[in-house]
């Protein structure tokens, strides 16, 4: 599969800032308003592949645009990175790496879309656990009643 953002096409994708090393692109498809990526140019597809001044114009851009986000959309802003190459190349899914910006509130839409409905119609509820302890545990398979046990650990 040719790698989208190695080709960016730029009548079609917003490039947000170019620098010598990265750019950084608006999310398509995008979560909610101000989800962005932050690339290298060259084509890397684990963190570790990046060269040394590759990874600091990345996280660098990553912290001033988490810093812009956080003082002109959001009150937080979360910052990923997937390295999974296990899973198929898709549209969803691209063996480049990138970091991604999501601006956040408490209890925006991604919360409500997915976390929350998900707590409520779980066992998790009953145990009072959170959330995200609820979605480790059954990434581990580990039992419901098991749950204040892990949450220490946690």
């Amino acid at each position: 599969m040719h790698c989208p953002f190695c080709t960016i096409n730029t009548e079609k994708t917003r490039i947000v800032e170019e620098k010598e090393q990265v750019f950084v692109i608006l999310s398509n498809p995008r979560l909610m308003p101000g989800h962005i990526l932050i690339i290298p140019k060259r084509h890397v597809e684990k963190p570790s592949q990046l060269s040394e001044p590759e990874r600091k114009e990345l996280f660098d851009t990553a912290l001033e645009f988490q810093e812009k986000i956080l003082a002109k959309l959001a009150s937080g802003c979360d910052m990923t990175q997937h390295c999974r190459p296990f899973q198929p190349e898709s549209q969803l899914k691209v063996n480049h790496v990138h970091i991604h910006l999501r601006p956040r509130e408490l209890k925006d839409e991604l919360y409500q879309k997915f976390i929350f409905p998900f707590y409520l119609q779980s066992n998790a509820c009953q145990h009072k656990v959170p959330a995200m302890i609820y979605l480790q545990a059954l990434f581990l398979n580990v039992q419901v009643h098991s749950l204040p046990l892990l949450v220490w650990f946690f």
